[in-house]
């Protein structure tokens, strides 16, 4: 049986002498707690062999498997896009080496995911490849399972990335603290990865961290992976001209239209967005408890034929709040980091064309910073990372002196 490590806040007491006090008192307290522990839970216990086999099944290279991993769910608090308090989920992965004293962390953030259970601190799939991959190198990792997925409450607001941002760092918080009470404090060096809408949301952390977001985190180097990093410049446009394949485009563009439009009004009533009988259930079948599967089953198999003519040609055309959705994701490699960047991708990609990576290198560079592009060649996405991962290792490894 796993067991949970409970752990409760202490209240303060504030007195509050006015009556307009009151609204930065309580968002006072809501930045206090950011971060906070509530619960560390066991989840997985793999020898280097079980680690090996893991990765091998899933055409992942095994050549850098050094430990055997111990994974745990972590429980903590953290803020919703609007800035109230809720709690969120997320995995903690140590190597199973008495020897890493005071492991550098990996903050590593997935990619699109529909169904809450196959998030990485809940299911024993995907999401913990990349996690399992550098833990068992010799480093820790966090993996947020991002708001709205895992055993968080409410639903994803997908590409949202202040909100994963605000996630993932309060992720990186409460794992330091669970860490300690492992009995393995963390060194404070950070290395940031992620894939897909994790490759995004990674350029963000990374940009947060170099700010200064949290001074216990040092960040010592990014290596993201088929990011959407310009959704109105390559990857909206993508979906019609050929570049993104039907079946992706239909998922991606029904999560992302449903949880943008949770946000922040993009139509009135799904029936302006989405032909029927697809207005009657698209926005259920994206509420976290369903598998692809079964959501790309009750949608059709192209984009023209899930919206409406009038929204199809809008989403070509983008104006107002839809390109303001767009385009307020659209700054995650607009800035110069000081550590070392490398960026990942594939030529064959067709979920996030590789025009999405050559447009960071562009933002980067205005910037003077030089990043190089790794091109995976003609491999799918999922196939860009299965090659990438060990490869991103052994980046950090160099980085870190430790090759």
């Amino acid at each position: 049986m796993t067991k949970s490590i409970a752990r409760v806040a202490v209240a303060t007491a504030l007195l509050v002498s006015a009556v307009g006090s009151a609204a930065p008192l309580a968002q006072a307290r809501t930045q206090e707690h950011r971060g906070d522990l509530l619960a560390l839970t066991p989840v997985s216990d793999l020898t280097p062999a079980q680690v090996s086999g893991f990765l091998k099944d899933a055409g992942v290279d095994s050549a850098t498997v050094r430990y055997g991993v111990r994974g745990y769910r972590v429980t903590y608090r953290t803020i919703t896009p609007q800035g109230t308090p809720t709690t969120a989920t997320g995995l903690l992965v140590l190597p199973a080496d008495g020897r890493h004293r005071r492991p550098d962390l990996v903050a590593d953030t997935h990619g699109t995911m529909v169904d809450r259970d196959y998030a990485p601190s809940v299911g024993e799939d995907y999401g913990r490849l990349s996690p399992y991959l550098h833990a068992s190198a010799g480093r820790a990792v966090a993996a947020p399972d991002y708001l709205g997925l895992g055993q968080g409450p409410g639903r994803h607001p997908y590409m949202d990335t202040a909100s994963s941002v605000s996630a993932a760092l309060d992720m990186l918080r409460a794992t330091r603290t669970a860490a300690r009470e492992l009995g393995r404090p963390l060194s404070g060096d950070v290395y940031g990865t992620g894939f897909s809408q994790g490759g995004q949301v990674a350029m963000a952390l990374g940009k947060a961290l170099g700010q200064g977001a949290d001074a216990h985190f040092r960040l010592k180097a990014l290596a993201p992976v088929s990011g959407p990093y310009d959704l109105a410049g390559q990857e909206v446009p993508a979906l019609f001209d050929g570049r993104v394949n039907d079946t992706s485009g239909v998922l991606y563009l029904a999560y992302w239209l449903t949880a943008q439009n949770r946000l922040r009004p993009l139509y009135d009533g799904a029936g302006e967005a989405f032909r029927a009988p697809y207005d009657r259930v698209v926005d259920g079948l994206l509420d976290g408890s369903h598998t692809e599967e079964e959501i790309l089953g009750a949608l059709p198999g192209k984009v023209k034929d899930l919206l409406t003519p009038g929204f199809y040609q809008r989403l070509q055309h983008p104006r107002g709040a839809l390109l303001a959705a767009m385009r307020d994701n659209d700054h995650t490699c607009d800035w110069k980091p000081a550590v070392p960047v490398r960026l990942y991708t594939a030529t064959g990609d067709t979920d996030v064309p590789i025009a999405n990576t050559l447009s960071c290198v562009r933002q980067l560079a205005a910037h003077g910073k030089k990043a190089p592009v790794v091109d995976q060649g003609a491999v799918d996405h999922n196939g860009a990372f299965k090659k990438s991962g060990p490869q991103i290792v052994r980046l950090f490894d160099s980085v870190a002196g430790t090759a």
